[in-house]
């Protein structure tokens, strides 16, 4: 059974690939991760900010003004909860090339250009087979076109290309006017790789300190429908590869979105819950799936139930929509 995929340029064992997470912070548990069957892992991400001033700076930076609200200092991270700060990330990439043999992509999670981009050029000389460009950006300026926000995503992507010669994805969300034109655009400006999608880790209030509190939920399955849905539409319809991540805990996951057009899957939130020995069952599950079905080889699996040959894809989704609508059983007295 050939389980092995190409993504980034790289040729990969399964298509089992760890997402970036705190999971990655520690050597000793990237170690674990490779035992286990993972075919490469994307770093825990380092924030543009964090290149962008040293921590003392942005640590005055951020309590400027906290006199006057007392609840500002609640909007962002302390320096001190960086778990690896620029230069401690560039060693990190380092140590991680020498202790595995899988791949090593880097994650930088930023929102703008500016002089931080230099920085993409520093993780390549430290050993990262490729970048995933984490774009986390959310537009409040009431004056700020929605084709103002796709311009800097694609100027991001530019800036960092020129600056490496190794493979960058760009990991972004669907909230697009149109996310085929702006997938189409991202891979137009060299985007060797489209990671779909980001998840929004919204905040909570809380009603006793009347302080604003980080909230992550981990994913549940049914938050691979809309990566599910996007990726069979851009199979074969643009260059760069497609990586599913958020949702994908099981093996029957991986198999849909390879069925769809994945050439790989991004696991996270499972192995956050059950620890990293989860890939093993997940490949075996998969294993055994393609036994049964006779397939041969993910390669047999992928875009099989893509759209590709799909001659109105719009008119597909609004088709499955309305059958959605009418199927629905419902119960009458």
């Amino acid at each position: 059974m050939d389980l092995t995929t190409r993504y980034l340029g790289l040729r990969l064992r399964t298509p089992l690939v760890v997402a970036a997470s705190p999971l990655s912070e520690e050597i000793d548990s990237i170690k674990r991760m490779e035992d286990a069957g993972a075919s490469a892992v994307v770093l825990y991400s380092l924030f543009e900010e964090q290149v962008r001033q040293d921590r003392d700076e942005l640590q005055e930076r951020l309590e400027q003004g906290t006199f006057s609200s007392a609840e500002a200092l609640t909007y962002f991270p302390e320096p001190a909860e960086f778990r690896l700060g620029p230069e401690e990330y560039l060693e990190h990439i380092a140590a991680a090339k020498q202790a595995v043999r899988m791949p090593i992509i880097a994650s930088l999670n930023c929102s703008s250009t500016g002089t931080w981009v230099d920085y993409a050029k520093l993780v390549q000389q430290a050993g990262a087979d490729a970048i995933e460009l984490n774009i986390y950006f959310i537009p409040t300026d009431m004056n700020l076109s929605g084709a103002e926000v796709e311009q800097t995503y694609t100027d991001i992507l530019k800036a960092v290309k020129a600056e490496v010669s190794i493979p960058v994805a760009v990991k972004l969300s669907p909230f697009f006017s149109n996310f085929a034109n702006m997938a189409k655009r991202l891979d137009e400006a060299g985007a060797d790789g489209l990671v779909l999608f980001n998840r929004f880790y919204q905040p909570d209030i809380d009603l006793e300190t009347l302080e604003v509190r980080p909230n992550i939920l981990l994913s549940t399955p049914m938050a691979m429908r809309v990566p599910l849905r996007w990726i069979a539409i851009l199979f074969d319809r643009i260059r760069a590869n497609l990586a599913a991540t958020s949702g994908i805990h099981r093996a029957s996951d991986v198999l849909k979105m390879l069925m769809a057009g994945a050439d790989v899957t991004m696991l996270c939130s499972v192995l956050v819950r059950h620890g990293v020995q989860q890939i093993e069952v997940i490949e075996r599950d998969l294993l055994e799936w393609m036994e049964v079905h006779e397939y041969v080889s993910v390669q047999q699996l992928r875009g099989s139930l893509s759209q590709k040959n799909s001659a109105n894809p719009s008119e597909f989704e609004r088709a499955q929509y309305m059958r959605a609508l009418s199927t629905y059983p419902v119960r009458r007295e």
